[in-house]
């Protein structure tokens, strides 16, 4: 299973993002005599096998259904286990188009945290390019790893590190000598990248335009980081912010004004039916009582004879109520 080619059928191993609504996606490794649970019934592995990507198929009681999704990595951004926060796709679009990322770049990330702009970096970079993706933190790094074996994204050299400290000089896996990796583009998404910044001459491209972008949510680090970036020789640096906002569409009433009107006579009409019938029930209800005073009649089955013929009432209303079709004030 990789993010860098798209399958067809889904076979046992790969990996399926299930949807099950509009932000509910779970990423699923499809294994024989497993089954996933949602809130519309359960699914066996089994019955995915053999599919293609993008069927519906039904839970093993024949109702509730999900949509089998190939992976990419603005759905995995959405599924993914979180372990840090992430890059959502709004930011890592523009991110990528302004630090022109190409089929063929290289790129030197750090850290990598949960891996949501890794694969969005592998994907853009393709076969020919290749990611440098940093992360400090080992056990994120060891399952961060995992997972990039696991999606197939071959183009992704992880190091397990501390770029502040130690620097991007890595060694080739197979020969172990340095390997210098003459990146076009740099993305830090660290809480100090001034301090990581100085590192960066060894690994850059020294004979074309190198773009950098430091993700960074204070003002505090901003200015930090713009200071350390005129120290070492950087130029044209902007401060940008990305404000994403999701929007849903649907199907809306028409409402007319004569909708209103017949409405509002209805409305009208059915207020003075219900005050004339309270005050018919309110004066049989009080002739009733005299007779029942008169005759002897205990307080208790009075209470209880009242009970029922407002039961009795209201189970002819249900009965008898009327439709009144097409109401355009209700969505």
């Amino acid at each position: 299973m990789s993010f860098l080619e798209h399958k067809t059928i889904i076979k046992e191993g790969d990996l399926v993002l299930a949807f099950i609504g509009r932000d509910n996606l779970k990423p699923i490794y499809v294994t024989p005599g497993q089954a996933v649970n949602t809130r519309y019934g359960t699914f066996a592995h089994e019955s995915m096998i053999g599919l293609p990507y993008g069927s519906q198929i039904t839970s093993g009681k024949g109702y509730g259904f999900i949509y089998l999704l190939h992976p990419t990595p603005e759905l995995w951004t959405i599924s993914l286990p979180h372990r840090t926060q992430i890059v959502y796709t709004p930011d890592s679009s523009y991110i990528i188009q302004r630090l022109n990322v190409i089929s063929g770049s290289k790129v030197i990330e750090s850290g990598t945290g949960s891996g949501s702009f890794t694969h969005a970096f592998a994907r853009t970079c393709g076969s020919k390019g290749k990611v440098f993706s940093y992360e400090f933190h080992e056990p994120r790094y060891l399952q961060a790893k995992n997972e990039f074996e696991g999606h197939g994204l071959t183009n992704v050299h992880l190091t397990h590190r501390d770029v502040c400290a130690n620097g991007f000089d890595v060694k080739d896996l197979q020969t172990d000598e340095p390997f210098y990796a003459d990146v076009d583009a740099v993305f830090l998404d660290l809480p100090s990248p001034w301090e990581a910044i100085p590192h960066l001459q060894s690994v850059i491209a020294k004979d074309r335009a190198v773009g950098i972008c430091c993700f960074s949510p204070c003002i505090e680090q901003v200015t930090k980081t713009i200071e350390a970036l005129q120290k070492h020789g950087w130029i044209d640096i902007e401060m940008t912010e990305i404000a994403g906002k999701k929007w849903d569409s649907r199907k809306e009433m028409i409402r007319e004004v004569d909708d209103a009107v017949e409405r509002l006579k209805d409305i009208q009409k059915r207020q003075a039916e219900g005050i004339e019938k309270k005050k018919a029930w309110i004066e049989m209800n009080k002739k009733q009582k005299e007779k029942d005073v008169a005759n002897g009649v205990p307080l208790d089955e009075r209470k209880r004879a009242a009970q029922e013929h407002i039961a009795e009432n209201k189970r002819k209303k249900q009965q008898t109520e009327r439709d009144y079709g097409f109401n355009p004030w209700v969505n």
